[in-house]
């Protein structure tokens, strides 16, 4: 028998080197042999083009291979978690690998031609959540069954009282940030709007020239200041120090791909 181990990415792929010669050690004293294949982004991307490479650079479609041995009894797969690849890091890692002497096309974002149309669908079949889907055949149905419900009804987890002297605490930008500059409009008539950007110099761009409104549809907008977040950062980094507590940012760069990216720099920068 074996199991399939998979290389993934980032911090999964640093902790296979030492977590993969464990399991191999409890499995081989088994009789289990462990096995690996390259679900990575970096080998999903190489996976799709093999005309596009020389054959001592082709790889095997590991992925692929995973989703056909699921449908069968004897699966065993130790699956890492993957990263939920966006554009950038697609990007990101076409570059890679080109320096490295493999001739990937680049991402085409606005193809203009048939040829360019099937580059991109070929790099979207690896972006975002690709592994998962195959993996567990579709999306995880993570509803509890009504006898686990029942158990924890009938067995709360207890928490330990919160100690007083905790120096643990939250720290939330009170000016300047999506929340305290949110504002809404509820149009009363069907109507059209334009979005612009205006400039440090009040120079106007359009975004958006055409965006019809339909009646007692709401219209919310929001921005973060930089300069003020900045400052609450430095406040809130400052503050950790003095206390002796670890700093902490939470964020979900996954979902908010345009603003938590820049915001997760300005943090890194302070």
């Amino acid at each position: 028998p074996s199991i399939i181990y998979t290389w993934a990415d980032e911090a999964p792929a640093l902790a296979t080197y030492a977590f993969l010669p464990i399991i191999r050690a409890f499995a081989g004293a088994a009789g289990i042999r462990v096995e690996t294949r390259d679900i990575s982004l970096a080998a999903r991307v190489l996976a799709v083009f093999p005309d596009f490479l020389d054959e001592d650079q082709k790889v095997t479609n590991d992925l692929r291979e995973l989703g056909n041995l699921v449908e069968t009894p004897q699966a065993n797969i130790i699956k890492l978690p993957n990263i939920s690849a966006s554009i950038p890091q697609v990007k990101a890692c076409i570059s890679e690998l080109q320096a490295k002497g493999y001739r990937l096309p680049d991402y085409p974002e606005d193809p203009d031609n048939q040829h360019e149309h099937e580059i991109k669908a070929r790099y979207d079949s690896v972006k975002g959540s690709a592994v998962n889907p195959v993996l567990r055949q579709g999306n995880s149905d993570r509803r509890a069954p009504d006898s686990v419900k029942g158990f924890a009804r009938k067995n709360p987890p207890n928490m330990r009282n919160w100690p007083s002297n905790s120096s643990t605490h939250v720290e939330t930008m009170d000016l300047g940030d999506f929340r305290h500059n949110e504002t809404s409009l509820t149009v009363s008539t069907p109507t059209t709007a334009t979005v612009e950007h205006v400039d440090r110099n009040g120079n106007k761009t359009i975004l958006i020239e055409f965006l019809p409104l339909e009646a007692e549809e709401v219209l919310d907008s929001t921005f973060m200041s930089k300069d003020k977040l900045v400052d609450f950062l430095h406040k809130a980094v400052s503050d950790a120090k003095d206390r002796g507590v670890l700093f902490s940012l939470h964020m979900k760069a996954t979902m908010m791909k345009v603003s938590d990216p820049i915001i997760f720099g300005h943090c890194v920068k302070v």
